[in-house]
């Protein structure tokens, strides 16, 4: 597996890498040489920090987990039980493109509260108006409606279109083509 280890806004110690390092190669045995594991850690505020981990194997497959805390150093370690949990939770779906019989092994990062999968059930049901909006009005709205997204009709393409305030506190913009 092929680590690369990328700063935004931060600057990555010697020390830091090596930890990341030795820490993913505990996965080696799960993936095959071709892997890329891309981690970029970001300074979100003055005292909180992202580590962004993403997998890329196997015809284009993405594995991706994203950890917040004030802590670089711990973001690892809180990390990897996440990507962990995703390869057990498709082990049947990725089970052709990960090394054969690596995940009968033991995992390190085993934890013993079993997630289950229980069906979901919408709850609750809103009807409301589109409104035709410019994009820099909808985002307006988008405030003060106190939502984390806004679905409109963007004025400028004639589609609805869907804001939503990302994790990073930027704003996204979905176009829908229908």
């Amino acid at each position: 597996m092929r680590i690369e280890i990328v700063g935004k806004k931060y600057n990555i110690s010697d020390k830091l890498k090596n930890v990341i390092n030795k820490k993913l190669g505990k996965f080696d045995k799960y993936f095959d040489d071709d892997t890329l594991a891309v981690v970029t850690c970001k300074e979100v505020n003055k005292d909180k920090f992202a580590m962004e981990l993403t997998l890329k194997f196997a015809d284009n497959n993405v594995l991706r987990a994203e950890i917040v805390s004030d802590n670089m150093y711990s973001n690892i370690d809180l990390l990897l039980p996440k990507l962990e949990r995703q390869i057990r939770k498709y082990k049947t779906k990725l089970n052709n493109k990960i090394k054969s019989g690596s995940l009968e092994d033991f995992l390190y990062y085993d934890e013993e509260v079993a997630v289950e999968d229980k069906p979901r059930n919408v709850v609750r049901t809103k009807r409301f108006e589109l409104s035709s909006l410019p994009v820099s009005d909808a985002i307006e709205e988008l405030d003060m409606v106190g939502n984390d997204f806004y679905v409109f009709i963007n004025a400028e393409v004639d589609r609805v279109n869907i804001l939503y305030k990302r994790k990073d506190g930027e704003l996204g913009l979905i176009d829908l083509n229908y």
